[in-house]
């Protein structure tokens, strides 16, 4: 198994629920880390996984060519975790997943930035009848038609403290008397923990044979999405009903 050896290496979303994670990952490895934010001061707190000096969070606009460009300069390698889960007025999928990708891809081949690895997601498909799991699988198309050893992860629903899944429906069930089936909730998951995520990710960006892999992380459990509401309310000591709700 060939490794590389542990240089400077840009975070794309390193501030984030899962890009922290991946951030602590790299810092035990050895790797010099430079988080690429919107928010840097959301990234400072990180600066203590590492040594000194060993972590630096930068401000930077994704969706900015100029920028990813600077944020990547004297990388050897590059990690994206740009992502959102719903569109808000001014974040849309194709903008921030499908756009950013082929930027920092396009920027990496310039720069002659040999590793990336690109975060994508379990289900990415541009078939789906979601419109985030089309826009995932544009972004990993667009990132292999600029960088073909590109390294794609597409982890399933990804629970830990402070994730934006099991956390909120565990919060909705302190207050709300029901909770929501979606699609009747029989859709699968198979939830994966944060942390194995992110070593999962750290390992890749350091073997030589993850190139131009596609690799899709799971936990060891496959639940329906009732399944998941159920533990939820029980761990969280509650019994609420639950309504069906078709999917929209």
């Amino acid at each position: 198994m060939s490794e590389v050896a542990p240089g400077l290496i840009t975070v794309f979303g390193g501030a984030g629920f899962v890009g922290s994670q991946v951030v602590q990952a790299l810092a035990r490895q050895g790797w010099r880390i430079r988080v690429a934010c919107r928010r840097p001061d959301r990234a400072y707190k990180l600066q203590t996984a590492g040594t000194v000096g060993q972590i630096k969070a930068i401000r930077c606009d994704a969706t900015d060519a100029a920028q990813v460009g600077e944020a990547i300069h004297g990388a050897t390698a590059v990690i994206n975790l740009v992502g959102i889960l719903y569109e808000t007025p001014g974040r849309k999928f194709r903008d921030l997943h499908v756009g950013v990708s082929r930027t920092i891809a396009e920027a990496c081949a310039a720069a002659g930035v040999d590793r990336l690895v690109q975060v994508s997601a379990l289900g990415a498909n541009p078939e789906s009848g979601s419109a985030y799991a089309r826009s995932k699988a544009e972004a990993e198309m667009a990132v292999r038609e600029v960088k073909p050893n590109a390294i794609i992860m597409r982890p399933s629903v990804v629970f830990g403290a402070g994730d934006d899944f099991l956390n909120k429906f565990a919060k909705m069930a302190q207050i709300a008397p029901a909770l929501p089936l979606i699609g009747g909730g029989q859709t699968k998951f198979q939830p994966v923990y944060v942390g194995d995520v992110a070593e999962a990710i750290a390992r890749a960006v350091t073997h030589t044979e993850a190139d131009g892999q596609t690799y899709e992380l799971g936990g060891p459990a496959v639940m329906t999405f009732e399944d998941v509401l159920k533990l939820v309310a029980r761990e969280t000591f509650r019994s609420p009903g639950f309504v069906p709700l078709p999917f929209v």
